[in-house]
């Protein structure tokens, strides 16, 4: 692990935590009309994307992690470009939650450190269990993105927009994880992931 490499990941984490994310693809909700929510789906959409923003902070760290670590140079590519693509995530996502007038979790830069932790260790059990544990996570949240789109209210065509196109990129990240390798996690390990995964999008919502 170059000294380089530390500092680049460095400043992307103070970028991702502290200044607004930026998308090189268009929004996929640009030209869809604002919906009229009543105040109480206002604010369960809040939440929602609240979730989903932290959830691509999370995901930052947790590719940069992943890369820091990883010993095949093949994957480490692979890991950024699918970091890149999450920063477009975070960007679509803050917008949501500007438009909605509601903000990100105050619990962003405790899931940041977290993941991040994650990711290094991950890294340093081999490349193929990184990615065992990239794929396993992928399929989750594609999974919890498919039940956001359900208590999504229906006229709400801007917010399931952006939920879709993440969903379908995140099934995307999984199975570039299956093509460079990745093994299959012990059952009790998806399990923890899932129960922790619970625990943080209830805080979340509300934080």
């Amino acid at each position: 692990m170059s000294i380089d490499r530390v500092i680049l990941a460095f400043d992307k984490g103070l970028r991702t935590l502290a200044l607004p994310a930026s998308s090189m693809r268009p929004h996929p909700d640009e030209d869809l009309p604002h919906a009229d929510l009543s105040e109480s789906e206002r604010q369960n959409v809040i939440g929602l994307m609240r979730v989903n923003h932290a959830g691509e902070v999370c995901a930052q760290a947790l590719y940069q992690g992943q890369a820091l670590t990883s010993r095949d140079a093949r994957v480490r590519k692979a890991l950024e470009r699918a970091a890149d693509e999450e920063i477009e995530h975070l960007a679509w996502t803050e917008r949501r939650l500007s438009e909605l007038g509601g903000r990100k979790s105050l619990l962003n830069p405790f899931w940041y450190l977290g993941s991040l932790s994650f990711g290094l260790c991950a890294g340093i059990v081999g490349d193929k269990w990184n990615l065992a544990f990239l794929a396993e996570t992928e399929r989750q949240v594609e999974s919890h993105l498919a039940g956001h789109l359900e208590r999504l209210p229906v006229a709400d065509g801007r917010s399931r927009a952006i939920v879709e196109q993440m969903r379908i990129d995140e099934a995307q990240h999984a199975e570039m994880a299956i093509e460079h390798g990745a093994a299959i996690l012990p059952v009790g390990v998806r399990r923890v992931m899932r129960a922790t995964a619970k625990i943080m999008t209830a805080l979340t919502y509300r934080l």
